[in-house]
């Protein structure tokens, strides 16, 4: 909606355009009926996996010596952008897999990483439990050694396409430590394969992203090996905080292309639509809505691009995440709430697209961090440096 950053590299262009293709030709045209069906057909899933494959659009975050594109976050915010211009249920499987699995060693990168990276493959990330959703160090979620392996017991939910995945990256509790704030759960992550027996996927029916399964996952004495601990027992919760610091970035760039996507399209209505004999984008309460957008947009992208770089640098605080997701999802919501306005009662029906940008657009402002942790951890960041206490 405004014109790109003058940092825009040429490769960065190339790419942006290279996945904006994509996404026209293999993506969109399947919108309806994945938002129908509320999921994605296997024979779909198959194509979109294969097609993303062949234009190198698959696992582009990983490492290129197992088979990924190398890319770091300053080209692939480029990507997220324009991957969010669609169905989030189409466009995950086209798969960014976790960056925790970077830490895959010994027979793990064989069995996990290099996998999951050719696409033959798919993970899932379980960390989010029904006690414990922003408070994740309150996880019920627990793994008891037992010889060479370890037990788990517990349930996680809200688990993003456990339906399709064949292996977990599961959180759980093993053991306390004592630290100078008190006793503390120790929490380590595990590599668990999801056909392994005590191991239930059950399907949530919610609001957003409804081609997207979020699923309820339990586990009831299961036995998972010992080598299948993903780095050191007791790390699990530095490698979530990795993954979670790194997905605001990333959520945040989907972002701005949902919003721009719902802006250009409810302008293209408000220059054809006729009221009182004129088009409706000449009225200052509709024409406002889209100056606001795009100026909203293009700040949030600035501050996704900025923070992409020091992502890559290793100099981004938690803060400077956090501000740039909370931005970037309560700006979405706002562009497509405004979308949906200038629509009007055409924006509620479903013959429409906007109800479904508006009812996706509300789980950003809740997932990765909800507003309120978001603003806790910034405010924490401003109070603490006025007391010299960083």
């Amino acid at each position: 909606m405004i014109a790109e950053l003058s940092s825009m590299t040429d490769d960065q262009r190339m790419l942006a355009d290279t996945v904006a293709t994509f996404v026209e030709r293999e993506l969109k045209p399947h919108e309806e009926e994945v938002e129908r069906l509320g999921e994605v057909p296997a024979d779909l899933v198959n194509q979109i996996k294969q097609r993303s494959r062949d234009m190198g659009l698959y696992a582009v975050n990983m490492p290129e010596e197992h088979g990924g594109g190398g890319l770091g976050y300053s080209d692939r915010v480029y990507v997220e952008r324009e991957f969010g211009r669609t169905s989030r249920g189409l466009s995950t499987i086209v798969n960014r897999p976790a960056v925790i699995l970077m830490d895959c060693a010994g027979d793990q990168i064989d069995t996990y990483l290099k996998p999951v990276t050719t696409g033959e493959r798919f993970e899932c990330f379980a960390l989010t439990e029904p006690g414990s959703g922003s408070d994740a160090r309150g996880m019920k979620t627990t793994a008891r050694r037992d010889g060479d392996d370890y037990v788990l017991n517990g349930t996680k939910h809200f688990i993003t396409n456990a339906i399709l995945a064949d292996f977990i990256i599961v959180f759980a509790v093993t053991g306390q430590d004592e630290t100078p704030r008190g006793p503390r759960p120790r929490i380590t992550s595990f590599l668990v394969d999801k056909a392994l027996p005590g191991i239930t996927v059950t399907p949530m029916d919610v609001m957003s992203n409804r081609g997207m399964k979020s699923c309820f996952i339990s586990f009831d004495e299961v036995r998972v090996p010992a080598r299948n601990i993903l780095g050191e027992e007791g790390a699990g919760f530095k490698r979530a905080k990795k993954w979670l610091f790194s997905g605001r970035i990333c959520l945040a760039a989907c972002n701005v292309g949902l919003a721009t996507r719902a802006l250009s399209e409810a302008a293209q209505w408000a220059n054809e639509r006729v009221q009182f004999g004129q088009p409706i984008a000449r009225f200052q309460g509709t024409s406002f809505k889209f100056a606001d957008g795009a100026m909203e947009a293009h700040l949030a992208w600035l501050a996704i691009v900025e923070a992409a770089k020091k992502m890559d640098e290793g100099t981004l605080t938690e803060a400077e995440a956090s501000a740039a997701n909370l931005f970037a999802s309560e700006m979405l919501g706002r562009a497509t709430d405004n979308a949906l306005q200038v629509l009007g009662g055409m924006g509620m029906s479903k013959d429409a697209p906007f109800e479904r940008y508006f009812r996706d657009a509300r789980v950003e402002r809740i997932w990765e961090g909800t507003s309120e942790i978001h603003r806790h951890i910034i405010s924490k960041y401003v109070l603490d440096g006025a007391t010299g206490s960083r």
